[in-house]
C-alpha cells in the first residue's frame, strides 16, 4: 500500500546560520545539532517531534571548561558536531579549530556525554587532531568506532587525506588500536564529513564532498565489513546542486541520514539561498532536510528523484506538534539571555554583562576593540529572514571617542555595519554609521548627527532583500534615517573571496577601548518579519 503524505516541509528548516546538521533520532524525539564556530555557547541543539516544527534547546558547550574559544580566529571554533546514541547516553562530539588558514589546521576533536538533550553535558575527552568532522560509530557488538577525516598538510598530497577509523574504549574513555583510512572518496574531492551506520548487512558510510561552495555533494558508500572496502554508490552523489547556479538553494551537501519511527527515511543536509546572480547570502548556510528512498538494490536515493534538493518534501506520518512562537520582543526581564543568543567568544558573565543591575535592562560593559579575537562585549542573534526589522532602545553616555556603544550587523572583524553613538571631543555626543567592508574602516561622516540633547537613543534597522538602512529616534516615534542603504551581500561567507562559514549576527555591543568599561544599558530587543 502506498504510503499517504499530506503536508509538506517547506525548505530550509533550520532558516540562518545554522551549518553542518548532525541529525539523531531517540525514540520518538528527534534532535539536531550545527555549528556554531566563534560564538559562545557552543553547538546549537533543536528538538522536534515531527520533522517540521523545531524548538531550540540549551547549548551543549556552556563552561569555559569546555571551551574557551578566546584567541579562535573567526570562523574558526567549533565544527561540525556529531550526535549520537547509545544504551541511554547522549554522545556530542566535535571540533575545536585554534588555526584554520594557511597549510596547517590547529584543532582538537573531544567528545562530551549527557543523559539528557538539555544537559548538563559533561568536560570533554579529548579524542585527537589529526582531523576534522568526528563521529562515534556504536556497533551493534557494543564497539565504539572513531570516524573523522584526515588532513595532509604535505606537498603533493590531497588535504583531504580520506576518512579514518579507529576504535573508542569508552570503559577507559581514550582511543585504543590501529589507524586506518577506510575511504578515499570520489573525483569530487574534499572528501569530510562521515556518518556510519547499519542496514540489511552493510555498512553505509555517508560523506560531504566538493566543498562546502558550488560544488557541495553528499555521497554513499558500502561495505559489508567494518574496516571496508568500501563500494561507492555507482550513480553518486546522492545529492548536489553543482551545475544548476540558478536553483533557489545552492551549496547543497553534507547530508546526515535517521530513520523514523515509521520506517521512513530523511536526509539532513546544508544548503545556501544566494541572492540571485551571485555567491552571497548574509543568512549563511542553513539546514534543509530530503525525503529519501531504498531502491532494490540497496542504494538510497531523494524520494522526487534526482539529485536537486526539493523546496517542499512530504512530511513523515507523524501527528504534528508545533512549538510555542518567540516573542517578537523581549524586554530583558529574565535572570539569564535567551537561547537565539550567543555571545563573541567569551561567555555572558557578570564582569562585562548583567540583567540585574538595571532590572528589565541588558547592561553591557564596553571592552574590547570590534577587531578582538578575545574579549568583546557582544550580545547577538541570527539573522533569519530576508525581510524583516531590529529595535532596541539604548540608555549610553560616553565620555570619549574611544567609547561607543549600538546595534551592529556583523559578520567578522572585516565585514559588519555598525549604528552607533560616541562622543567627539567638543562636539559631544553624535550618532552614526561606522562600517568595515573586507578589513577597510570607515566612518559614514556625512549622515552623522549631533545628539547631545537626546536623553535616549532608539535604533532600527530595516532588512529588505540586499538591502540594510539604518535609522534613530529620540523618542521612539519621529524616526530618521542614519547613513545611506548599505549591501547585505558583505555579510555573507564568500564576499571578497574570504571563505568564511558562519552568517550574519545582529547584535547589541559596546566597546571601551580605554579599559575603564563604560557601560550602556538596552531596555529591548526586538526582530520582526514585519517591515
Amino acid at each position: 500500500m502506498k504510503e499517504e503524505h499530506h503536508l509538506l516541509i517547506n525548505n530550509p528548516i533550520l532558516p540562518g546560520f545554522n551549518p553542518d546538521a548532525s541529525f539523531l533520532r531517540v525514540g520518538e524525539d528527534y534532535y539536531i545539532a550545527t555549528s556554531t564556530f566563534e560564538w559562545f555557547p557552543g553547538v546549537q541543539l533543536y528538538h522536534s517531534k515531527d520533522l517540521t516544527n523545531w524548538e531550540l534547546l540549551p547549548h551543549a558547550l556552556t563552561r569555559t571548561s569546555q571551551l574557551d574559544l578566546r584567541g579562535n580566529p573567526s570562523s574558526g571554533g567549533i565544527w561540525a558536531p556529531a550526535l549520537s546514541y547509545d544504551n541511554g547516553l547522549y554522545y556530542l562530539l566535535f571540533t575545536d579549530v585554534k588555526g584554520r588558514k594557511g597549510v596547517y589546521k590547529d584543532l582538537y576533536n573531544y567528545l562530551v556525554t549527557a543523559d539528557n538533550m538539555n544537559g548538563p553535558w559533561s568536560e570533554p575527552i579529548f579524542l585527537n587532531g589529526s582531523g576534522f568532522d568526528p563521529y562515534l560509530f556504536h556497533d551493534t557488538d557494543g564497539t565504539k568506532w572513531l570516524l573523522n577525516m584526515q588532513w595532509d598538510f604535505r606537498d603533493n598530497h590531497s588535504r583531504f587525506g580520506g576518512i579514518m577509523l579507529q576504535q573508542y574504549d569508552y570503559k577507559e574513555q581514550r582511543l585504543v588500536g590501529p589507524v586506518r583510512k577506510i575511504y578515499e572518496g570520489t573525483d569530487i574531492g574534499v572528501t569530510e564529513g562521515p556518518q556510519l551506520f547499519k542496514r540489511n548487512g552493510y555498512y553505509y558510510l555517508l560523506v560531504a564532498e566538493g566543498g562546502t561552495g558550488i560544488n557541495h555533494a553528499a555521497t554513499l558508500a558500502r561495505s559489508r565489513h567494518l574496516e571496508g572496502p568500501y563500494e561507492t554508490d555507482p550513480n553518486y552523489p546522492i545529492l548536489t546542486t553543482s551545475g544548476t547556479p540558478d536553483y533557489p538553494l545552492q551549496n547543497a551537501g553534507h547530508g546526515m541520514l535517521v530513520e523514523t519511527q515509521t520506517g521512513e527515511w530523511y536526509m539532513t543536509h546544508i544548503c545556501s539561498r544566494p541572492f540571485a546572480g551571485t555567491n552571497l547570502n548574509p543568512l549563511g548556510r542553513e539546514t534543509s532536510i530530503q525525503r529519501c528512498i531504498w531502491m532494490e538494490d540497496g542504494w538510497l536515493r531523494l524520494a522526487h528523484e534526482g539529485r536537486l534538493p526539493a523546496l517542499q518534501v512530504p512530511a513523515p506520518n507523524l501527528a504534528p506538534q508545533p512549538f510555542p512562537e518567540q516573542p517578537i520582543k523581549d524586554d530583558f526581564d529574565g535572570a539569564s539571555l535567551g537561547f537565539q543568543y550567543q555571545t563573541l567568544r567569551v561567555p555572558a558573565e557578570e564582569s562585562w554583562l548583567s540583567l540585574s543591575e538595571r532590572p528589565g535592562y541588558l547592561r553591557l560593559r564596553g571592552c574590547e576593540s570590534l577587531h578582538s579575537w578575545h574579549r568583546q562585549s557582544m550580545v547577538a542573534r541570527r539573522l533569519q529572514h530576508f525581510h524583516c526589522t531590529v529595535e532596541t532602545r539604548m540608555d549610553y553616555d560616553p565620555d570619549h571617542f574611544m567609547q561607543m556603544a549600538g546595534l551592529i550587523f556583523y559578520y567578522d572583524e572585516l565585514d559588519y555595519y555598525y549604528l552607533r553613538v560616541t562622543r567627539d571631543g567638543e562636539s559631544g555626543r553624535k550618532l552614526g554609521v561606522v562600517r568595515s567592508q573586507s578589513g577597510k574602516y570607515q566612518e559614514d561622516r556625512a549622515s552623522e548627527q549631533q545628539v547631545e540633547d537626546w536623553t535616549t537613543y532608539y535604533l532600527r534597522a530595516v532588512v529588505a532583500e540586499r538591502s540594510l538602512q539604518f535609522y534613530a529616534s529620540p523618542d521612539g516615534e519621529q524616526w530618521q534615517a542614519v547613513g545611506g542603504d548599505l549591501d547585505m551581500g558583505a555579510l555573507s561567507d564568500e564576499y571578497g573571496g574570504k571563505l568564511g562559514f558562519t552568517g550574519a549576527m545582529i547584535g547589541l555591543c559596546a566597546q571601551d577601548i580605554n579599559g575603564t568599561k563604560r557601560h550602556a544599558d538596552f531596555d529591548y530587543f526586538s526582530y520582526s518579519t514585519t517591515l
